[in-house]
């Protein structure tokens, strides 16, 4: 038997469920029962029925994970895999940041530690982001973290001021806006789309910001369409298998590589060997101290709710 026909023989037999982000790679995804993106996930990691949660993605999302699922057992291919915008924001910093701003309400995206979640009001994804934003009275005033290129474009969008936590992603900072404009003049037909943790510059230039699944929702209204993607590379294997019309080209990184694109190295530990030999050892897995889970349930379940 080849990896992918193990992982299936192993999930049927240990009720596992599969959850892969569209970041993970071409193979990964093959394998996954859900793919998606942080809202997506965190949905399905809220309803599943199966006894293990194999998250291909990152830590901070098996944490979530757990938090919905303490009962679980969640797994994570390679513990190492962590996130640059979580570590932009240490728990011990931040609650000294809220401590020093008493009466605003706290949004968090949902990359940040579950420790960063506990001392939240409300999650929020880049799908929803506005949505909750837009729930809190306008008298209140917000904190938002980590994401400074997301909560600016919140702000534009909703008219709202936020205190901003000074945290980005290092992926969605390394496009280039010299070399997206000059491929954009090889490719003046082609729509730029990007996501809102991208820089204001690579926003400003963009037809449209969105997510990663509301991206691929644009793509698939304009099929024929050819499309400068600016996200990270590993959503190209999905949105090309679901609009295989669409001519996809990936945004420049500033730095070139072997794929002229953006990559995050965090969601390449994972490994097709990885999930296999997790599922079989049931190891490495995710575990989140009761007092932190408890905490950080609040602000997940309340933006589920908002999310119905």
């Amino acid at each position: 038997m080849d990896l992918k026909s193990k992982i299936k023989d192993l999930k049927e037999k240990k009720n596992a469920v599969i959850l892969a982000h569209y970041y993970q790679v071409p193979e990964i995804q093959e394998v996954a029962d859900y793919i998606g993106d942080s809202l997506g996930l965190s949905q399905k990691a809220a309803e599943t029925e199966a006894d293990i949660i194999v998250f291909a993605g990152v830590h901070f999302m098996a944490e979530t994970a757990k938090i919905l699922n303490p009962s679980k057992k969640v797994l994570l291919p390679d513990l190492e895999a962590g996130c640059s915008l979580a570590e932009s924001c240490p728990p011990r910093n931040f609650k000294k940041f809220i401590e020093s701003r008493p009466g605003h309400t706290v949004v968090t995206y949902v990359n940040c530690s579950a420790e960063v979640k506990a001392l939240t009001d409300i999650v929020c994804t880049s799908s929803n982001a506005i949505k909750v934003v837009e729930s809190i009275p306008k008298e209140r005033p917000i904190i938002f973290a980590p994401d400074k290129n997301l909560g600016r474009y919140i702000m534009q969008k909703t008219g709202r001021e936020m205190v901003l936590w000074d945290g980005s992603c290092v992926v969605h900072e390394a496009f280039s806006i010299e070399k997206l404009l000059e491929v954009h003049n090889e490719h003046p037909d082609a729509k730029i789309i990007a996501h809102p943790e991208s820089e204001e510059h690579i926003l400003k230039s963009a037809t449209f910001i969105g997510s990663t699944s509301e991206m691929i929702a644009f793509v698939k209204k304009y099929q024929g369409d050819k499309f400068i993607v600016a996200t990270e590379a590993g959503i190209l294997h999905q949105m090309q298998k679901e609009v295989p019309s669409a001519k996809l080209i990936p945004a420049p990184a500033i730095e070139d590589n072997t794929c002229a694109c953006s990559e995050c190295a965090f969601m390449k530990r994972n490994t097709l060997q990885k999930l296999y030999d997790c599922l079989l050892n049931e190891n490495p897995s995710v575990e989140v101290e009761r007092h932190i889970r408890e905490k950080a349930l609040i602000p997940i379940e309340r933006m589920l709710e908002l999310s119905k």
